[in-house]
């Protein structure tokens, strides 16, 4: 099922992209944010280290300097200072990415459950709050849609025939597991990367703050098709997500 809101917003990789997609959670958010910052003190790292370097090469070339000096080559003072100086930029980046990760695994108490399961090759869902007439869950597989059958406008490699449709401003969580081998469940607007494991179960909690369609793939070579397994979540209204709810739970 297509919505409208298709048309206005669509998140995917483009080519040649050197950024991260646009964020659709606080988590993705808060990655952006610390990625920004680590470039911040890489930046000034890389700056500081190049200046040192020239500096010495220009002043310690055998024609300035053609004799070596013990107290000129080696100091106590410089090399406490470059043994303890990354250690405390170490520091700074390591406070606030593991405040981070600690907050992406706060287990939150979700409004709606899906669950995910990896096969060769494509990905099936379930959803086990909701349940038709004769008990059965929602559920569903999820396939590529081949080049020869894409609609002008979809996306190569990416588009699917059933997505992930979830609703907006919604607490979110999934249940990632794999029916054979070792796959991997990531989409990178959202900001979730979960291995799915034959039986294991991984989970990753999501808030969409907009709506939009962001798409993913597989990231754990699963074989021969493993890049034949993307991923399409569909953030909606919760009106259109109940709409859709009740045209699977009829059908």
């Amino acid at each position: 099922m297509i919505f409208k809101a298709d048309i206005i917003q669509l998140d995917a990789p483009t080519p040649w992209g050197i950024f991260f997609q646009d964020s659709a959670t606080p988590q993705m958010e808060g990655l952006e944010e610390l990625h920004n910052n680590i470039m911040f003190y890489l930046a000034i790292i890389l700056f500081t280290v190049v200046w040192i370097m020239i500096t010495v090469i220009r002043n310690f070339i055998a024609s300035k300097s053609p004799i070596s000096h013990k107290y000129m080559n080696h100091g106590t003072l410089i090399e406490l200072i470059w043994t303890i100086t990354p250690a405390l930029i170490l520091i700074l980046i390591a406070f606030p990415s593991f405040k981070l990760l600690y907050l992406m695994d706060e287990v939150m108490d979700p409004s709606l459950v899906i669950y995910g399961e990896g096969h060769q090759w494509y990905w099936s869902y379930q959803y086990p709050d909701f349940t038709n007439d004769e008990g059965e869950f929602v559920e569903y597989d999820s396939y590529i849609i081949p080049e020869s059958d894409l609609e002008e406008g979809r996306f190569r490699m990416l588009e699917v025939d059933n997505r992930v449709v979830i609703p907006e401003l919604t607490h979110t969580r999934f249940v990632i597991s794999a029916a054979d081998v070792i796959h991997s469940y990531a989409c990178p607007s959202l900001g979730i990367k979960v291995d799915a494991y034959p039986g294991r179960l991984n989970q990753a909690s999501v808030y969409l703050n907009r709506k939009g369609t962001f798409f993913g793939q597989c990231s754990e070579i699963c074989g021969i098709l493993h890049s034949s397994m993307p991923i399409a979540i569909q953030s909606v209204s919760i009106k259109d997500f109940l709409l859709w709810l009740r045209d699977q739970i009829e059908s």
